[in-house]
């Protein structure tokens, strides 16, 4: 299955997952394991793994949406 570019979200719905990632911080800086994490927001527990390392590394901007990637340069003419 392709997805669109962004991978179908609106910018709201891109907006709220960020507010997800950032739940799944104070969680994770709590002291929660990444099963009671995915349990409490209801997401993968592979998804709060690479939330964690990404914000281990990265910070806040790790964890946060980049928003709607552009249009490549190889996009016909």
């Amino acid at each position: 299955m392709r997805y669109t570019q962004g991978g179908g979200l609106t910018d709201a719905e891109r907006a709220a997952r960020g507010q997800i990632r950032l739940q799944a911080v104070v969680r994770i800086e709590g002291g929660e394991t990444n099963r009671g994490v995915a349990a409490a927001l209801r997401v993968s527990e592979r998804s709060v793994e690479r939330w964690r390392r990404a914000w281990r590394e990265r910070g806040e901007a790790g964890v946060l949406s980049q928003g709607q990637p552009g249009l490549t340069a190889s996009v016909a003419k």
